[in-house]
């Protein structure tokens, strides 16, 4: 017999894991209680009996019940525990989620609020606030609908699930896209625990979170979690200017948010979550640089200091929201009723800044000067939805339910002078939008390998807008519209067990967006845009392999939207107008792999390919207004056809990529995690443009640190964006070539601890 030592063994493991993983469409088809080939033929295998790490059973509740994720008949991906920590460790927002998941972009070009969520390329650029996206974002299982709700931080999560493709059924309109669902920790009756978990980073960024849990009697417990984020002003403004308030530093900020959670369980039919939470933010708004963009080219300008910056804008965001949300579960036998009752405000949003990105002497060509704000300074939603189910225990089950939502948004935006400082105009509009729902779904297992899914939901939804003030801001049309929409949306699927381990599932869903109002400005009037609704294809396999070691889930999909709300932004003026496009064509394959390839060391790999197309032979839009080079067939007066155009912020490709590997030493284990995110080009707007299309972007992570006592305290050092690959994400078309880049690259430490 031959002995190996600890490290060999390692070794020997690691190189036959990867073997098979090579091997996995091949091994996918093979009955799990069949022994693999290379069992057989590998006469050192039998040696090495070292214990090889399972891969947790991962559960999501994409359809409203707890599943095994390999059980869910559409294309899912979950982000929980260390990987979703590495990744907020620097103080980011909930654009970190960007490319790490199969199909997902997020981006924004108001900083930290406002995100833009993108599934299978199909999202919304409109900056409107009262702008509609087709991802929509479900917090602790109430819709987060404004734009401005998007992005609480991400904190004491205990997951993440991204539901790709239409989910009109379960979830409702303004779904068709996709769904990014985040799931609070919940308070627990067993014990007193908790965490604190604090970094400190380049640029005197400072990331503290913790979380405790109370049981305050046999049946009541409560669980407080808090974040403390900031950074300094570390970007310095170098205008030469007579005015004090324009000078100093930007693009710093500081964010707190709190959650307060009330568990009361009197018994086991009974459960009662109550949720309270809030979030303040201060700092800068965009940073936007003045001819950013060399001419010609998607290259950042030769000699530009993005440390530095030109403007004589004052630069200021604010945002405070609140919330509560109440989850009632009551065990019936066969039947288990839910109410989710949810409420969202908003106190202040305001966010200034510098458009034109600079001063009339520059740098570069500014044909004008620019400074504006948005504000919201009022928004109320209301929500309410009972749902029923059932528990039996034969082939059939389902469930059914009702859904109500109630909006009511102010706001607008303000022009400034930038000599002064003084607004100069403004304009205000208000929308009620109020919709209701009744849905059911059931699944029957035909055989015992068999089941079939299908669901059904009508939606009807109604928004009322108007202009409530124009000062110096002369309205184009109409000051009022009114829509109504009444829309059926379904679902069938089925799901067939090739093998107990490996699972084929097909697809066909619909959903649709509620009709979109856009805000008027001085040269463009309120904008409607109808609903638009998708059809969606999809198919794919989701296995466990090598006896849970492996884990793997493809699908291919093809998509047509009809109707697709687009929006066209800037041209020759800064301006926001929603129009409807014929139809959009979607297709393409999404892959998912996870792998426990020996005690110490785990890998995850995923990738997509996502094509998406405009088709719409008449659809012209405005084009930029500076010295661009359009790539697009010109239609006439500086309008130009999108026909045959990829969507906006829509990368071909996404790929990502982690691994984690450790050795023990005392009682703990020093360990290191890298991950890699690569998103291909992507394109800023409707229409084509060497300088507006985003190059290539890589970002890379590492941490290393020292983990003991079971995992109770674990330190570390950490890098993000470490090849500090800087790229243009967005940009601005109607003055100058202006945009805006991806963070810079961090290292800092980090220190966690439970009790």
């Amino acid at each position: 017999m031959i002995k190996m030592s600890k490290m060999h063994r390692r070794v020997v493991q690691a190189h036959a894991a990867m073997l098979a993983l090579a091997a996995l469409p091949a091994l996918a088809q093979t009955d799990a209680a069949t022994p693999a080939p290379a069992a057989q033929t590998a006469p050192v295998a039998a040696p090495v009996a070292a214990p090889v790490a399972e891969l947790q059973t991962v559960t999501v509740t994409a359809q409203r019940r707890s599943e095994n994720i390999r059980d869910v008949p559409l294309a899912v991906s979950a982000l929980r525990g260390e990987k979703l920590d590495v990744l907020n460790s620097s103080g980011q927002d909930i654009r970190l989620l960007a490319g790490k998941l199969p199909s997902l972009n997020v981006e924004s070009s108001n900083g930290r609020t406002f995100p833009r969520f993108y599934i299978r390329g199909y999202g919304n650029t409109d900056f409107n606030i009262f702008a509609s996206q087709p991802v929509s974002l479900i917090y602790d299982d109430v819709v987060q609908e404004n734009p401005i709700l998007k992005g609480f931080p991400i904190f004491d999560v205990a997951n993440v699930e991204v539901l790709r493709g239409p989910q009109g059924t379960l979830f409702g309109r303004n779904t068709p896209a996709g769904v990014v669902k985040f799931e609070s920790e919940k308070p627990r009756l067993d014990k007193v625990e908790g965490y604190y978990n604090a970094s400190i980073a380049t640029h005197k960024t400072v990331n503290v979170e913790g979380a405790v849990n109370v049981p305050l009697s046999d049946t009541v417990a409560m669980r407080v979690s808090t974040l403390r984020q900031h950074r300094d002003d570390y970007v310095k403004n170098y205008a030469d200017l007579a005015q004090t308030q324009y000078r100093g530093s930007l693009d710093g900020y500081n964010e707190h948010a709190e959650r307060v959670q009330f568990l009361y369980k009197p018994n086991a039919a009974f459960n009662a979550l109550f949720n309270i939470h809030q979030r303040s933010t201060t700092g800068s708004a965009r940073l936007f640089r003045a001819n950013l963009i060399r001419q010609g080219s998607n290259d950042i300008a030769d000699g530009l200091d993005l440390d530095r910056i030109v403007t004589n804008a004052l630069n200021d965001q604010r945002l405070s929201t609140r919330g509560a949300n109440l989850r009632m579960s009551w065990d019936l036998g066969d039947y288990r009723l839910h109410s989710v009752t949810g409420y969202e405000t908003v106190g202040e949003y305001f966010s200034r800044g510098d458009i034109d990105g600079g001063i009339p002497a520059g740098p570069g060509r500014i044909p004008f000067q620019v400074e504006t704000a948005s504000n919201l300074d009022h928004l109320e939603q209301y929500s309410q939805e009972f749902r029923i189910e059932s528990q039996y225990a034969g082939p059939l089950n389902w469930q059914a339910g009702v859904y109500w939502f109630d909006e009511s948004a102010s706001g607008g935006s303000d022009g400034f002078n930038s000599a002064t400082g003084e607004r100069i105009s403004s304009l205000v509009s208000h929308q009620d939008n109020t919709a209701w729902a009744m849905f059911g779904s059931a699944t029957y297992k035909l055989s015992p390998v068999f089941d079939l899914r299908a669901g059904l939901r009508y939606t009807k939804d109604e928004k009322d807008f108007a202009t409530v003030r124009a000062i110096n801001s002369p309205q184009v049309g109409d000051t009022s519209v009114s829509t109504s929409k009444g829309k059926i949306s379904w679902d069938l699927s089925g799901t067939y067990k090739l093998t107990p381990d490996v699972n084929v599932y097909g697809r066909v869903a619909t959903g649709f967006r509620a009709p979109s109002i856009a805000a008027a400005s001085a040269s463009v009037p309120i904008t409607v845009a109808d609903a638009e609704t998708i059809t969606s294809v999809e198919a794919g396999v989701k296995a466990d392999l090598f006896d849970r070691r492996g884990r793997v889930a493809f699908s291919v999909y093809d998509y047509t939207v009809k109707d697709q709300q687009l929006t066209a932004v800037g041209g020759a003026s800064n301006a926001n107008q929603l129009l409807n496009a014929d139809k959009t064509k979607g297709r393409g394959v999404e892959l998912d792999i996870e792998a426990a390839v020996s005690p110490s060391l785990r890998l995850t790999a995923s990738t997509s390919y996502n094509f998406t197309e405009i088709r719409d032979a008449g659809l012209v839009v405005a084009s930029c207004s500076s010295a661009c080079t359009v790539r697009d067939p010109v239609a006439a007066a500086g309008r130009v056809f999108v026909n045959g155009n990829m969507l906006p912020q829509a990368p071909r490709w996404i790929v990502n990529a982690t691994a984690r590997y450790s050795v023990p030493v005392g009682d703990g284990e020093f360990f290191a995690f890298t991950d890699w995110s690569y998103r291909s080009k992507v394109n800023f707007f409707l229409y084509e443009a060497a300088e507006f299309t985003g190059k290539p972007l890589t970002e890379g992570g590492l941490r290393l640190g020292y983990t003991w006592a079971n995992g109770k305290y674990e330190a570390a050092v950490f890098g993000r964006n470490i090849l500090d690959e800087r790229r243009i994400t967005g940009a601005i078309d109607f003055n100058n070539l202006t945009g805006f880049t991806n963070e810079p690259r961090t290292w800092g430490v980090q220190f966690k601890g439970n009790f």
